[in-house]
């Protein structure tokens, strides 16, 4: 079941729609102000994900695995009934596991401490078996479903960078059967699209970004990453160029206004010596890729609000240009012209990010954490003056008796 998605138990089991992401929430949403701090809970803890797997020196797809194993144990779980930074420590640790690049529980333990003592959080246990018991809670809520695919295989299966070698279908486990009769998701599978070196970064900081959110529980990788490259496509300069001498083509050279398909099989059985100047048909590569590309449309939609939602987002005082530039163009460029296509993707996101009222204050990691015990104290609360039937007035037992240290 590992080498193929569309029967795995990522594809099966563990891609779900927006109702059962609300249902998840639901117990969280009465203890906060706004909807809207729960996109920045989600998004400030796969920000200690990705910090925890750098200072372990984890590989960008364990972090990612790490960040689905957190995602999925909160569809069953609720903030305010958990800790979630020892869920964090138990998701590195358990992802590093799963992906072969396993780690020594002291070090996850040692990291995980003083990574959250940063933050101000003095309750991170110091036993290593606290977190090795966390371990199994959390296995069990994964319900031991610990293979997890990805974007990144999918990219580098369908693009390759300027002057390298061909990547091996072996590399994408999303080539399996499942769509029409077996055919691979990008048509007929001949040819790839070869980007520039920058775009296809792009490309892979755009999908590195996803997973600050929660794209990876709705969509399939593969979608994913089709977006990540149109996205890239229409953002990187040097092939938004290429995209605009190739929509020329036709009028320069006196074609026929034909279909896409006729243009690229013209320009791959011409010997004229024109055929090397032409830049590829990015356009009719995007167009023969059989994924419902108004689906890729929304997608980047969604991408393009989380931008919108992490502009407001303020880390330690500190900002990345890089990571800033790339969400400066992205809503730029995706929601202003639309270079890839006659369509325009939709209309500009809000800072609402889709509830509503719009709070242009900006968000910090200690609002965030003062939030979040906030939650945990009312829940406690309202646990202990409406105790449910057969229920412990806890706040999660289990994992009470996991984060006790001493």
């Amino acid at each position: 079941m590992a080498t193929d998605f569309w029967v795995s138990s990522h594809n099966t089991r563990w891609n779900v729609d927006r109702a059962a992401l609300r249902q998840a929430r639901a117990e969280d949403i009465h203890y906060v102000d706004h909807p809207e701090h729960l996109d920045f809970l989600a998004l400030f803890f796969a920000g200690l994900i990705a910090r925890l797997g750098k200072k372990l020196s984890l590989r960008q797809r364990v972090i990612a695995t790490a960040t689905v194993f957190f995602r999925r144990f909160y569809l069953k779980n609720s903030y305010c009934d958990t800790d979630p930074f020892i869920v964090i420590a138990a998701c590195c640790y358990v992802a590093a596991k799963a992906e072969e690049s396993p780690v020594h529980i002291k070090n996850v333990v040692s990291e995980a401490r003083g990574l959250f003592s940063k933050y101000g959080i003095k309750t991170f246990p110091s036993d290593n078996s606290k977190l090795a018991e966390m371990e199994f809670y959390l296995v069990d809520d994964l319900e031991c479903d610990l293979t997890v695919f990805h974007p990144y295989r999918t990219l580098m299966t369908l693009c390759w960078k300027e002057g390298s070698d061909s990547i091996s279908d072996a590399e994408a486990g999303e080539l399996g059967a499942g769509i029409d009769n077996g055919q691979r998701y990008w048509g007929t599978g001949e040819g790839r699209l070869e980007m520039h070196e920058g775009a296809l970064q792009m490309a892979w900081f755009i999908i590195n970004d996803t997973y600050r959110s929660e794209l990876c529980l709705i969509y399939p990788p593969h979608l994913i990453a089709v977006t990540a490259i149109y996205m890239a496509c229409a953002i990187h300069q040097e092939t938004r160029g290429d995209v605009e001498k190739q929509s020329q083509l036709p009028h320069a050279f006196g074609g026929a206004q034909g279909g896409m398909g006729t243009t690229r099989r013209s320009s791959r059985t011409t010997t004229s010596p024109l055929k090397r100047a032409q830049p590829q048909d990015i356009v009719g590569f995007l167009a023969g890729l059989n994924v419902n590309m108004a689906l890729v449309a929304t997608i980047a939609q969604e991408i393009v609000a989380l931008y919108a939602l992490w502009d407001r987002w303020k880390e330690d005082g500190t900002v990345d240009s890089a990571r800033a530039s790339l969400k400066r163009s992205a809503s730029g460029a995706i929601m202003g012209a639309t270079p890839m296509g006659n369509s325009p993707i939709g209309t500009p996101a809000t800072g609402d990010h889709g509830h509503g009222d719009q709070h242009p204050e900006i968000v910090t990691p200690a609002f965030l954490i003062q939030l979040l015990w906030r939650m945990r104290e009312a829940r406690l609360a309202d646990l202990s003056a409406h105790p449910t039937p057969g229920r412990p007035v806890v706040v999660n037992k289990m994992l009470e008796r996991a984060q006790a240290a001493g």
